[in-house]
């Protein structure tokens, strides 16, 4: 029969110490005794013990993918310090304000006391730990390396979600700047032109092609504006609906955004880093070359490349060596293939994966960069001809009639 856990709640406490000084302070305990008897040992006096209540921001707060890297991280420096595994989740869940975290970190320390191992506990909570996460710690926990595993796992988490960040950044600017630069040009046609319309039609001469073409645009934004916006608006939610629900879609919107100029090289070198970054950890860790490509395969983040990693996976558990598999399928560069055949000559594999990752990370670094920099003056550019071109088409006719006075 299984014993349902005792629910653990932080609670703020007023005390007084030795000197009789007043002081303030948050525990986590099950109950306002337990958390009393606990000040009592160290020696304050307690008063006041209440229940912390959590805000309305923080009741709703998202647990993120850095909040469990941080997890990563605390719990293999707890590891290395040799603290009671118990007692480290106790520490890094107070250390936490998001509270679906410390909820999160509970759970986990319940499932262990209840006599689970710690890879056990995590694969409960698949939304938080993925397939990988806990197949390495797995892997620790057997081979009595936790905290080695744990800190190879949290470096590795640090390095996905910082590439994850820098593709995020490169894509965010470029995508602000176009949705500003369409509602200010929306504002300008169909609020800012028909006050020009008005007083242009006083002046009983023929307006410029360019003036006529703008005011016949801005005549059309506001007969249909209600209509191009809904487009807009059905649209995305069409677009959001089929990247969450149809996997055909998401497999060929990964095929085309490789075939981009600019973006699709830098969603390339990110996939190769993430492919040598993970297969380095998880062989690195101990696990099998063929199992640790089927985890490979689905941290890639493209399609392409999952399909490439399976062929590959397929063509090592015939005998192929990894280099030879990664040059048939066609889609590594030859740096990553000649790399890895070095490795697998010289017996560091993993050494020499981790090092193109690294070379791969460094290039999306720069890119990023470099994109960022050429963007912003050729996103001004572009402003400036979209809203520059209207006003010019608004003042022609006044700069006419002055050269006709």
């Amino acid at each position: 029969m299984a014993i349902k856990a005792i629910k653990v709640s932080v609670y703020a406490w007023e005390g007084t110490d030795k000197k009789g000084s007043k002081i303030t302070g948050e525990l986590s305990g099950h109950n306002p005794a337990l958390i009393k008897a606990q000040l009592r040992k160290q020696g304050i006096n307690p008063g006041k013990v209440r229940k912390k209540t959590t805000s309305l921001f923080s009741v709703g707060k998202r647990i993120k993918a850095l909040d469990i890297a941080l997890f990563t991280r605390q719990m293999a420096t707890m590891m290395k310090a040799s603290v009671p595994l118990l007692q480290s989740f106790d520490i890094i869940g107070e250390g936490f304000d998001n509270p679906n975290m410390r909820k999160l970190v509970d759970e986990v320390k319940q499932e262990v006391a209840a006599g689970n191992s710690f890879a056990t506990a995590l694969r409960k909570k698949p939304q938080y730990f993925d397939e990988l996460y806990c197949n390495l710690v797995d892997a620790g926990e057997q081979a009595g390396a936790l905290d080695t595993l744990l800190e190879r796992v949290a470096t590795y988490k640090e390095k996905s979600e910082n590439l994850k960040a820098k593709i995020k950044k490169a894509m965010t600017y470029p995508l602000a700047v176009v949705f500003v630069a369409v509602i200010v040009t929306g504002i300008l046609l169909v609020k800012v032109i028909p006050q020009f319309q008005s007083v242009f039609s006083g002046f009983g001469a023929k307006l410029p092609a360019f003036t006529v073409m703008v005011i016949g645009l801005s005549e059309f934004m506001q007969a249909w504006w209600w209509l191009l916006l809904g487009g807009l608006i059905v649209g995305f939610l069409g677009f959001r609906h089929a990247l969450k629900r149809s996997q055909p879609f998401r497999d060929w919107l990964d095929t085309q955004l490789l075939k981009l100029p600019i973006v699709g090289a830098l969603l390339y070198k990110s996939a190769v880093a993430r492919y040598a970054r993970t297969l380095s950890t998880t062989f690195a860790a101990g696990v099998p070359l063929v199992e640790a490509l089927d985890s490979v395969a689905g941290a890639t983040g493209n399609i392409v490349f999952k399909r490439a990693v399976l062929r590959i996976k397929q063509d090592v558990s015939t005998g192929m060596q990894l280099n030879f598999a990664m040059r048939t399928c066609g889609v590594f560069p030859n740096m990553a293939i000649q790399m890895a055949a070095i490795g697998e000559e010289s017996g560091a594999l993993d050494d020499m994966l981790d090092k193109v990752a690294t070379h791969y990370e460094a290039e999306v670094d720069n890119m990023v960069d470099n994109l960022t920099s050429l963007m912003e003056p050729f996103i001004m550019v572009v402003l400036g001809i979209i809203v520059g071109g209207l006003v010019v088409a608004m003042y022609l006719p006044i700069f006419q009639l002055g050269s006709a006075i």
